[in-house]
C-alpha cells in the first residue's frame, strides 16, 4: 500500500514537473510580436506637443503629425490596429523597459548609450543640426565663425557638434532654446546651434532678420525604439520600414509634414539607413 502510494506520488510529481517545465518553455518562447498580434493592436508612443512630429489639432483635439502617421502605417503593416500613447521625453526609455508600450516614435535619436538600454530600428530619418545667424552679421560659412560666440542648449547634441566642427569658436550654453536665441538677438553671441526643425520657429519669430547657414553641423540619426531582446519585433518593424521606403510612403509622409509646402521646408536628404552604419 505504502509502495503504491509512493509510486503514485512519484508519477504525480513527474507530471507536475513536466507541466512546470512546459510552462517555462512556453514563456521563454513568447515574444512581443506574438503578444501584439494576439491582442490585435500596437501600442505606439509619441510625444504630445512637438510639431510636426505629434501634436493636437487645435480644431479637433486629435493627435496628428509625422510620428502619428508612421505609427498608423506600422500598425497596418503588422496587421493590427493602433493604440496611441502620448508620453514625455523623459518617459520614453522607462516606458519601453517596463513593457508599457511596444514601440516609441518620439524623436528617438540614436546614441550608443541609448542602444545599451533599448533596441533601435534602422534609421528612418536624419534631421540636420544647423546654425542660425543674423542677416546683418555677414557670416556665410563655418569658417566665418572662428573666434566668435555660438549659443547652444547645455548638454545638447548641437553643443557637442559645434565644439567638434568649429573648435575655434566659443560655445556659450543656456538652459533652453528661447534663451539661447535671445542671446543671439541681443548680439551677445553671433550664432545659435540648434536642430533645424526647432530653429524654424525662431527664424519666423525673428522678423526676417535671421537665417540658417547652408552647411549642417551634423545629421542626427533617428529610429524607432523597442524593448531590448525582442529580435522578432525588430525584424518586423525594419521590414515594415523598408517596405514604406520602397513604396515611397516615407517620402510622402515627410513631404506632408516637413516638405516644401510646409513652414519647415526641410528636404529629406538622408533615406532609410541600416543601423549598422552608425
Amino acid at each position: 500500500m505504502l509502495n503504491a502510494f509512493k509510486s503514485i506520488s512519484r508519477q504525480t510529481l513527474g507530471r507536475c514537473l513536466l507541466v512546470a517545465l512546459f510552462g517555462v518553455a512556453t514563456t521563454a518562447h513568447a515574444n512581443r510580436l506574438e503578444e501584439i498580434k494576439g491582442r490585435g493592436r500596437l501600442i505606439c508612443a509619441t510625444l504630445s506637443g512637438t510639431e510636426p512630429l505629434a501634436f493636437q489639432d487645435p480644431r479637433t483635439r486629435q493627435y496628428i503629425g509625422f510620428d502619428i502617421d508612421l505609427c498608423n502605417a506600422l500598425a497596418k503593416r503588422l496587421g493590427v490596429s493602433l493604440e496611441h500613447k502620448p508620453i514625455a521625453v523623459e518617459a520614453r526609455i522607462p516606458e519601453l523597459s517596463l513593457g508599457r508600450v511596444d514601440v516609441v516614435a518620439a524623436a528617438m535619436g540614436y546614441t550608443k548609450e541609448r542602444a545599451e538600454q533599448i533596441s533601435f530600428s534602422d534609421i528612418h530619418y536624419q534631421l540636420p543640426i544647423k546654425i542660425i545667424v543674423s542677416n546683418a552679421s555677414g557670416i556665410k560659412t563655418f569658417a566665418d565663425l572662428a573666434g566668435k560666440k555660438i549659443s547652444a542648449n547645455k548638454g545638447s547634441t548641437p553643443e557637442t557638434f559645434t565644439r567638434a566642427r568649429i573648435p575655434t569658436a566659443e560655445v556659450v550654453t543656456y538652459q533652453d532654446s528661447p534663451t539661447a536665441f535671445l542671446a543671439l538677438a541681443q548680439g551677445r553671441v553671433q550664432g545659435q546651434a540648434i536642430g533645424q526643425a526647432a530653429g524654424v520657429r525662431f527664424i519666423q519669430e525673428g522678423g526676417g532678420g535671421f537665417h540658417f547657414l547652408d552647411e549642417a553641423l551634423f545629421f542626427e540619426p533617428t529610429g524607432l525604439g523597442m524593448k531590448k531582446d525582442e529580435p522578432e519585433l525588430r525584424v518586423a518593424v525594419n521590414k515594415a520600414l523598408h517596405e514604406m521606403e520602397g513604396s515611397g510612403e516615407l517620402d510622402a509622409m515627410w513631404d506632408k509634414w516637413y516638405g516644401p509646402n510646409t513652414k519647415f521646408q526641410i528636404p529629406r536628404e538622408k533615406k532609410l539607413t541600416p543601423l549598422s552604419a552608425f
